[in-house]
């Protein structure tokens, strides 16, 4: 049995509004669908974590352990392949291994020397302005922008694009992450 869902997001700008609908044909609704909400939570999942190693490291603490744990709870390393290309990266620009993940959040491995810890600046709160979600039984994408304040209220916008996938217990991993910063013309 096939049946057709319509699934909408929405961006306020200060130009209007996009709205965006995508129909995603499921070939079978005897599974449940990723929701919006669930989206919703690991967005904010991965935006507490990020804020949550930055506070470890400024207190002093594991911030190493911190960011392993949070990156195995969130990112999809441990069960798959994992498209991951963060913002700051130019030299190894993908990170497709849970160590380049790993270093590019905390710093510290030799291998990538461009790596100064993306998580260890200040950040004090994430938020996330969706441009468009697509939902479907097996896989969620969804695209906008992060806002990461730091403790000095300076806001920091990046470009971004996440999926993701249920693990064995119905949580929702990320298995793919673009990020960059808006375009600036020369």
């Amino acid at each position: 049995m096939q049946n057709t869902q319509k699934v909408q997001g929405s961006l306020n700008t200060s130009n209007g509004s996009f709205n965006q609908t995508t129909e995603v044909l499921n070939k079978s609704s005897h599974e449940t669908t990723i929701s919006r909400a669930e989206v919703d939570l690991a967005l904010e999942t991965w935006g507490s974590n990020l804020v949550s190693i930055s506070k470890t490291f400024r207190a002093g603490e594991d911030y190493q352990k911190t960011a392993s744990e949070l990156i195995k709870k969130t990112y999809n390393y441990e069960i798959g392949p994992v498209l991951f290309k963060p913002t700051l990266a130019s030299v190894i620009t993908f990170r497709n291994t849970f160590e380049g993940a790993l270093s590019y959040f905390v710093a510290g491995n030799s291998d990538y020397t461009e790596d100064r810890g993306f998580a260890l600046n200040p950040w004090e709160k994430v938020n996330f302005e969706i441009a468009g979600v697509v939902l479907a039984k097996d896989h969620a994408i969804v695209m906008g922008n992060k806002l990461l304040s730091d403790i000095t209220g300076r806001i920091t916008k990046a470009n971004f694009t996440m999926g993701f996938i249920r693990d064995e217990n119905g949580k929702l991993k990320i298995n793919l992450h673009h990020s960059s910063l808006p375009y600036l013309p020369a």
